[in-house]
């Protein structure tokens, strides 16, 4: 890579590429580059608005990328939608609440479904790629971080695990 970083996220762009984007090395990363299997070579792309490490990060199905929340010295709110035609990132609606070490599913929809992470709330919420707008959901059993999320083959999202404080560690489940 570029860029030294962990704490980051990665995710598969359509024509088989793989978009790398925030992370820490020191300092919170806004930067972005791109991985070409073919030719074993990165390039770096255009730069995040936030920086931030440990976001989620979701393919909608117009094949943007979704990257949201995470934590720059405080969770994030702020989502935004990189574009991998043009190589741009747009700043898109904001959850309402911020949100660390939280779990992101895209439901057969389109719609991101956004679970834990989010400082003594258990709610979830959606993100709409139509609006770009977030709507709480409900809430959870439990308030969780760190924790996964699955789709299972009939739709039902499974939400499993996490922390609750740092420690007290849970082995509940929850369906959505």
């Amino acid at each position: 890579m570029n860029y030294l970083r962990c704490s980051h996220v990665a995710s598969i762009l359509a024509n088989g590429s793989v978009l790398v984007v925030g992370g820490y090395n020191g300092v919170y990363l806004a930067t972005a580059e791109v991985y070409n299997p073919t030719t074993n070579t990165w390039t770096n792309t255009a730069n995040m608005s936030y920086a931030r490490q440990s976001p989620t990060i979701s393919i909608l199905l117009n094949g943007k990328i979704l990257v949201a929340g995470g934590y720059n010295g405080g969770s994030l709110n702020v989502a935004e939608l990189y574009d991998p035609s043009s190589s741009t990132w747009t700043v898109t609606g904001s959850m309402n609440c911020v949100r660390n070490s939280h779990a992101a599913s895209v439901l057969a929809n389109g719609n991101v479904l956004v679970t834990g992470g989010c400082n003594s709330n258990s709610f979830a919420e959606l993100y709409n790629p139509s609006t770009g707008n977030w709507t709480i959901t409900g809430n959870m059993t439990a308030i969780r971080a760190s924790h996964t999320i699955s789709t299972l083959t009939n739709g039902t999202i499974l939400v499993a695990g996490g922390v609750f404080s740092s420690n007290i560690y849970l082995n509940s489940a929850e369906l959505y």
